[in-house]
């Protein structure tokens, strides 16, 4: 018999998105290098923590520093709903609004963090700033140790899917590490490892365009709901990880994103549309035609064990709760 099971993340140390395991985890580390480098009894000085963010990624860099007595400076690109931006303010940070797409906001971040007071928390990397985004994606490793364990005492060995909504590729890039490396005890014998499937908006498929391409590549973004997901650039850290280990990627539209907010709703899971994307790829992924070819490809049977990984609660982007889209069904006009 098939099973799906939904990693819910929408409530996280507080916060109703997964983001903090990684902006925490990371922090934490620098603030342990910062003291350890510091004049006997005086400890680690205060700090400017500064982030781009479509939302929650900045909302948990703003909250950890918060609790740390330090100031943190998050750049948000064009389109970020001004419920996020009220929620990132509300964590005591200075908020700065930037005239463009998420690609924009980062070099912005970058560039507002080239002081020696400030340090840039970002889980997307280039040449040159690779360690802190791997300190991110480490704590995003958390997740999928919590997702082996919570299956096993459900009397699941290890799952046959596991689809991941993909933005710059940090979190997949955990995802892979963990189910192609030394840490995965729970492969089941019969059939190896999980396939592993990222989910993108259409309108920011940045991974599936880099795999089809065979490098990274950028692509222009447009207006989404999955706000999360805008990237252009997928993370050169991710990029080769990825390269290598995801099995199958595709792009959803935005009804059917909406129409997977509202199916998890209907069943009691708070998702946001970034959340709920892992839903409608898979649906886009296995059903349809061609659907049984595809399933044969990546090894699933009729007893195969599905696990969604639903990044945000519908509280981290209230303004694309079922009932506030404007236009069609399922159709966004703003965000």
């Amino acid at each position: 018999m098939a099973r799906v099971f939904v990693k819910d993340e929408s409530s996280r140390l507080g916060l109703p998105a997964f983001k903090a395991l990684g902006a925490s985890w990371a922090i934490h580390r620098i603030m342990e290098t910062r003291a350890s480098g510091a004049p006997r009894g005086t400890g680690a000085p205060s700090l400017c923590l500064v982030a781009a963010t479509d939302g929650n990624h900045g909302r948990a860099v703003a909250r950890t520093a918060r609790r740390l007595g330090h100031r943190a400076l998050v750049f948000v690109p064009d389109g970020v709903p001004a419920e996020a931006v009220a929620a990132i303010e509300g964590e005591g940070a200075e908020v700065t609004a930037v005239a463009g797409p998420y690609d924009a906001a980062v070099r912005a971040a970058r560039d507002a963090a080239a002081t020696p007071d400030a340090i840039l928390v970002q889980d997307m990397a280039w040449e040159g700033y690779e360690e802190i985004p791997t300190l991110v994606v480490e704590g995003y490793a958390t997740l999928f140790a919590e997702v082996d364990a919570q299956l096993r005492a459900a009397g699941v060995r290890a799952p046959s899917l596991v689809a991941l909504p993909v933005g710059v590729g940090s979190l997949a890039q955990a995802a892979v590490t963990h189910y192609r490396g030394a840490r995965t005890t729970d492969t089941d014998p019969e059939s190896g490892p999980p396939a592993l499937l990222s989910v993108e908006p259409v309108s920011a498929a940045c991974v599936l365009e880099s795999l089809r391409a065979g490098r990274l590549t950028r692509v222009p973004t447009g207006v989404t709901a999955m706000a999360g997901l805008n990237c252009g650039t997928p993370s050169a850290l991710a990029w080769p990880v990825l390269r290598d280990g995801l099995d199958a990627a595709v792009a959803v539209t935005e009804a059917d994103g909406a129409r997977a907010v509202r199916n998890l709703m209907e069943l009691g899971v708070s998702s946001g549309p970034c959340g709920a994307a892992p839903l409608a790829g898979v649906r886009a992924a296995l059903t349809g035609r061609g659907a049984a070819g595809r399933r044969a490809e990546l090894g699933l049977g009729p007893a195969a064990t599905l696990v969604l990984i639903s990044t945000e609660g519908a509280t981290a982007d209230p303004a694309h709760l079922p009932g506030r889209q404007e236009g069609p069904e399922g159709s966004q006009n703003g965000r």
